[in-house]
């Protein structure tokens, strides 16, 4: 019988302090005794007392006692998966590991296009040749959701070489995707479904949420802990069934991207979410709908706020399902932008967003809240909706339209980023090749890639972004005065 009251990691870690082990090997701080006393302060000890080695520390040196293995098989008991790998890496190495397990150099993968920009870092580490499936994109709200099922089939129909297929769902917005019958799409060729699935930890556990991968019928499932749920940044892990993808190949695929220096830390993190969702996940999450109900409610009260619902996101042409805990609030009748949003109530409430864009913020409800920290945040929101007015109008971010955010595939991701490349003003690089990716951030999905050949619109959206206060971490000219682009005679 599987006993989820254990926690094989934290067991081990109590044991590792209980017996007084003492060591003379890595890490260097050895249990906070050469840790610089600033550094102890701010984080206190009880980091660096649980920081020891994965093996040779937490287990012997040949990993006999099975901690690691013992967490992991209680985790993937706990979400009806056949197997699972925990990483400490985060989803971004999970989700190009996955991808390298289904396909390989020069081989085809369906993926959504509203994909996070560590799939594209997939594509470029790996040479798989993108075959992009068109989102459902809601042309009055500006959003794209999960491609359907039937884009998909088509997709297939057209690539029927393709090894699989890749989507992300839920969307950082809420969105969801019908899971099962893209499934069913995959598996009606023999080929693996990969969900990007890093938003949706909770999902398994509580019926009122959306189906979740495994659920669903997916062969591979990425999920972050850290994201929805109780464990540590760059907690995630790998759910996995079926035989489609063999699980010595995921973890051999894993292993070539992972560090080899683990954090326990993490490892304990996923080990006691898992515990704790077992006991008690379905009151924890009925309890998080519960308030996030209250607060939705209570923030379409405000002038001026909408709180995005399933009727704003499911229906023809739109997503399946909806998460309502993101709590995405539209704030455009304000007359502010969303980066105007956020940066006010970080400056003036303490209170930090999730997301934001040209008119939306994201206030994410998790099982930690309560009252009390709705009750502020709502008062904040309150706070915000009065000095709107007051704040300068809105710089405007002009979005294309659905038909323009798409741009040819002129390169492969891999070709176009690793190839010569020369940098040109962002006025004069309408029409050439991109040799980078920009990613409006969060929530992470590229606007260009490597390979795409660049439209004017989407020039247009970048520059009005930057101007209203988008964040484009991986631009190579910060400014974006310039942009990195393959030579004429390399296209």
């Amino acid at each position: 019988m599987t006993d989820h009251t254990r926690a094989p990691v934290l067991e081990a870690l109590a044991d590792y302090h209980r017996q007084g082990r003492l060591t003379f090997a890595p890490p260097g701080h050895k249990q906070a005794r050469g840790a610089d006393p600033a550094v102890r302060e701010v984080l206190g000890d009880a980091v660096f007392l649980g920081d020891v080695l994965a093996s040779g520390g937490l287990d012997d040196r040949l990993t006999r006692g099975r901690v690691l293995e013992r967490a992991e098989e209680l985790m993937a008991d706990a979400v009806h998966a056949k197997t699972t790998f925990f990483t400490t890496c985060g989803s971004s190495l999970s989700v190009k590991a996955a991808m390298l397990a289904v396909a390989g150099p020069h081989e085809k993968l369906l993926i959504g296009r509203d994909a996070h920009k560590s799939v594209v870092s997939g594509l470029i580490l790996a040479g798989i040749e993108p075959v992009w499936v068109e989102p459902r994109w809601d042309a009055e709200r500006h959003l794209a959701h999960p491609p359907s099922a039937a884009e998909f089939d088509a997709a297939f129909d057209s690539h029927p070489d393709a090894k699989g297929a890749l989507i992300t769902s839920p969307t950082p917005y809420g969105a969801c995707a019908d899971l099962r019958a893209v499934a069913e799409a995959c598996h009606r060729r023999s080929v693996p479904l990969i969900v990007d699935e890093a938003w949706g930890a909770h999902l398994p556990f509580h019926p009122d949420l959306p189906s979740w991968a495994m659920d669903a019928g997916a062969d591979i499932c990425v999920t972050s802990i850290h994201k929805m749920g109780s464990g540590l940044e760059q907690g995630s892990v790998f759910h996995l069934q079926g035989d489609l993808v063999p699980a010595e190949l995921l973890q051999m695929r894993a292993d070539l991207l992972g560090t080899t220096s683990p954090s326990v830390l993490l490892y304990a993190g996923l080990d006691g979410w898992r515990r704790q969702m077992a006991l008690h996940g379905e009151e924890l999450m009925g309890g998080a709908l519960e308030l996030a109900a209250e607060v939705r409610a209570a923030v379409e009260e405000i002038d001026g706020m909408h709180v995005t619902d399933r009727d704003d996101f499911c229906g023809a042409g739109q997503a399946d399902d909806f998460d309502p805990l993101p709590g995405v609030i539209d704030v455009e009748a304000l007359g502010i932008s969303g980066y105007q949003a956020a940066d006010w109530l970080r400056e003036r409430q303490g209170i930090d967003a999730h997301l934001n864009d040209h008119r939306r913020i994201g206030m994410q409800i998790t099982h930690a809240d309560d009252h009390e920290t709705t009750g502020q945040l709502l008062r904040a929101l309150k706070e915000l909706a009065q000095a709107a007015p007051d704040l300068r109008p809105a710089p405007r971010v002009e979005v294309p339209s659905p038909g323009e955010l798409r741009m040819p595939q002129a390169l492969l991701p891999r070709d176009a980023f690793f190839g010569p490349a020369e940098n040109v003003p962002l006025s004069e690089a309408a029409g050439r090749v991109s040799a980078e990716m920009i990613t409006p951030y969060p929530p992470g999905i590229p606007a260009v890639l490597p390979g795409e050949r660049l439209t004017e619109p989407v020039l247009r959206y970048l520059r009005t972004g930057r101007d209203a206060g988008m964040n484009l971490p991986d631009a190579t000219d910060s400014e974006l005065e310039t942009i990195r682009v393959v030579p004429r005679d390399a296209e």
